[in-house]
């Protein structure tokens, strides 16, 4: 088996390379570079294929999709420039997925050096299903690639950085894969590590962020929508209190909901 990252940007200037070396990459990849011109380029780094994509297009769903569409590996790995790879993180994925031959997905600790933008740590490892499965971002996933192929599975362009709504297609993109039958899994082995220096969606909790996240709940299950967005108002109401009464809140979810329903 062989192994690609596949890597979202933005603004890398022409033949400037050093995101690879800042990323630690130890094996082939796809580069997709979202800028203001078109360009493409095959090169070798260190002995590894990379294939490096510059498109005058905006939006993280549509980046992703562009590298997995040209993925041929057997298995990928999705990346964000503020990634950093321990060295020898190629074997330790592919020695995952063949000691767990039946999975399709393997989502990897990457854990957060900003201790203010931590991210959730996986102890053991274990199966991800609806209930548990909306923890983890993008950054953390892995794909057998011909599974996610067959299932014709893809990341929304509707959902997160430079789309209409701002966050979530990584929910989506995984909650994709459990609907449609594929096995997905939580390992606890470290495979990196992520900057998270500043969020490119959260700006606050301001009416935009309530409206977003009702969308989102509606994409995700039409059926508990409103029921979602009601848990999330009470259960979150402490987080939010300065900007929002609860009710407030719910509203702007109910509008979130009721626009995503029109389009």
């Amino acid at each position: 088996m062989n192994l690609q990252v596949l890597v979202s940007t933005m603004h890398q200037a022409s033949n400037d390379y050093s995101l690879l070396d800042k990323m630690n990459i130890q094996s082939d990849a796809i580069v997709i570079n979202q800028c203001d011109r078109n360009h493409f380029e095959k090169l070798n780094y260190k002995g590894h294929a990379i294939l490096y994509l510059s498109f005058n297009e905006r939006g993280v769903g549509l980046s992703r999709n562009n590298a997995l569409m040209r993925a041929t590996a057997d298995i990928c790995l999705f990346a964000d420039d503020d990634v950093r790879y321990v060295d020898g993180y190629h074997e330790i994925v592919m020695r995952e997925y063949k000691e767990h031959p039946d999975a399709d997905v393997i989502v990897f600790n990457v854990p957060s050096t900003n201790p203010e933008r931590g991210t959730p740590e996986i102890k053991k490892w274990h199966r991800l299903r609806f209930y548990n499965c909306l923890r983890y971002g993008t950054y953390q996933f892995s794909i057998r690639t011909k599974s996610i192929h067959k299932a014709n599975i893809y990341f929304s362009l509707l959902f997160g950085g430079g789309a209409r709504y701002s966050a979530g297609e990584d929910s989506l993109f995984v909650m994709d894969c459990i609907r449609k039958g594929l096995k997905v899994y939580a390992s606890p082995l470290i495979i990196g590590t992520v900057t998270h220096n500043e969020s490119t969606w959260f700006r606050g909790y301001n009416d935009k962020y309530f409206i977003d996240k009702g969308a989102l709940y509606e994409a995700m299950t039409p059926t508990y929508s409103k029921l979602m967005s009601l848990q999330f108002c009470l259960r979150h109401r402490n987080m939010f209190k300065k900007d929002k009464k609860w009710w407030e809140a719910f509203n702007l979810m109910l509008r979130g909901i009721n626009e995503y329903k029109e389009q």
